[in-house]
């Protein structure tokens, strides 16, 4: 993704992401009960978008900062959090704006499957984490990959696109699928220890009516989930 890209249709990708089955009422509340008590704890929301986890974090009394790549990101979350909110035009693909070891936590809510290389945002993510800090990040499932594209190479690093409708508006998002292998390579080439892997079922909350028929076991593959700890 580019900034450009997020720029044009930052609106409908906020306005899917405040209502819709997988972030609302699936991929935050995750990321939220992984969390935990944040009371005082400071967190920077790396790739933070329009703001709504930074917000829920910060009404849980969290002190957070947030940073996207989309200048038009970055302001819609003004909005939401208010002018005095701490928040950057950062790219995680370069060397991010805040000092060693700042934050308690970090949270990388459905970023990474952006990036085709992971070394260098691992590195600085972990860079600004404070010894025994947390990365609280979810990423497309890589079983969600094999599923839906049966012909690909699981185990191959592999850029692919796809299409969505976000409040009327048809986008397109390029990601980068890697195998579960690479994903812990790369964590542990980064230094950080797997606390936790989670693939969670939705929200209880969510309304019967986005859910999948037929849920069976009351979940989905969608996202996984990771705690780790930094060395």
């Amino acid at each position: 993704m580019t900034t450009t890209d997020y720029d044009n249709f930052a609106n409908a990708y906020s306005a899917e992401n405040e209502s819709g089955l997988f972030n609302a009422y699936y991929e935050r509340p995750a990321v939220l009960r992984l969390a935990g008590d944040v009371s005082g704890r400071r967190i920077l929301d790396a790739g933070c978008g329009s703001g709504p986890l930074s917000a829920a974090l910060r009404a849980r009394g969290a002190v957070v900062t947030g940073f996207d790549v989309s200048a038009a990101m970055v302001d819609l979350a003004r909005q939401r959090l208010g002018e005095d909110a701490d928040l950057h035009v950062a790219d995680l693909s370069a060397p991010l704006p805040f000092a060693d070891a700042e934050f308690d936590d970090v949270v990388a809510s459905l970023v990474l499957h952006y990036l085709e290389d992971w070394s260098g945002p691992l590195a600085e993510l972990r860079r600004v984490l404070r010894p025994g800090g947390r990365l609280i990040l979810s990423v497309n499932h890589p079983a969600a990959y094999a599923i839906e594209y049966p012909k690909a190479d699981y185990f191959a690093l592999t850029k692919y696109s796809e299409d969505y409708v976000m409040d009327g508006q048809t986008v397109w998002l390029t990601f980068w699928h890697r195998p579960l292998h690479a994903m812990a390579d790369a964590f542990a080439a980064a230094g950080f220890r797997i606390a936790t892997i989670s693939e969670p079922p939705p929200s209880p909350d969510a309304p019967a009516e986005l859910l999948p028929p037929d849920l069976g076991s009351g979940s989905f593959i969608g996202f996984l989930f990771f705690v780790l700890e930094s060395a």
